[in-house]
């Protein structure tokens, strides 16, 4: 289970119930010749391998064709629930990631020489726990734009937000920087961030986790597809945390 999925058999299990609860196990037309168990395996199985489709189906014995459908019915279904109002001492940390994708509509080349999508990634820095991620706009943006453009911004109102540099113009908290004419920065200054950077490694964890599922590594995915597949991978992200 683990290997295809990233998910103990107990996690795999709790997450079958939400899909279910979700609304994944009802019967529209013809029924799914896989249970409901083994179509949420595949779509774990295709984010996490980053296998097609093609060589996926055969493993479950289905169609290629019916293994699209059992991916668009189930990636949204998958996705981690909208950010809550934070509490008081909830502090976020977010930063961007580059994925690389064939869709030419939401990528642009970009720092890592292959067109990619820039995707804005939202941490609980206590828990850290995947919170928001925001749509894809191309991997060319800057974050101080994507903070924005995105809808990251709005998903982190209600409490302090931890970033690297490059969000500098925004709300978010970032390192301090040495001024036009200063030779260095102040021990306290130094002091500050580097708890900042302590702090700041947690979403970098993170984003090295979410790319276990190779499917973030070379996206072949279309669409509104990109942006499911990470909701449906924070999710499991999230899982893999909690147990």
């Amino acid at each position: 289970m683990e290997p295809f999925s990233g998910l103990s058999e107990s996690q795999f299990e709790k997450l079958v119930a939400l899909v279910r609860c979700r609304g994944g196990d009802v019967q529209r037309g013809r029924p799914w010749r896989p249970s409901l168990a083994n179509r949420v395996l595949l779509v774990a199985t295709y984010w996490r391998t980053n296998l097609t489709l093609r060589q996926v189906a055969p493993l479950f014995g289905i169609s290629k064709s019916a293994a699209d459908r059992i991916l668009d019915h189930l990636a949204p279904l998958l996705a981690i629930s909208p950010a809550r109002r934070p509490r008081k001492d909830t502090v976020y940390i977010v930063d961007g990631t580059l994925v690389p994708t064939r869709d030419r509509s939401i990528s642009a080349s970009s720092k890592n020489y292959r067109y990619s999508t820039n995707l804005q990634v939202v941490i609980d820095a206590n828990s850290r726990l995947v919170v928001a991620i925001g749509i894809p706009l191309p991997g060319s943006r800057n974050d101080c734009r994507a903070f924005t453009e995105s809808g990251i911004d709005r998903a982190c109102r209600g409490a302090p937000v931890i970033a690297d540099g490059g969000y500098q113009g925004t709300r978010a908290l970032i390192p301090h920087r040495k001024r036009r004419g200063q030779r260095r920065l102040s021990p306290q200054q130094e002091a500050e961030n580097m708890v900042h950077r302590k702090a700041r490694a947690r979403v970098e964890h993170a984003l090295s986790r979410l790319k276990n599922w190779k499917i973030l590594r070379d996206c072949r995915l279309k669409g509104d597809g990109v942006h499911q597949a990470m909701l449906g991978i924070a999710r499991l992200h999230n899982l893999a945390l909690t147990g």
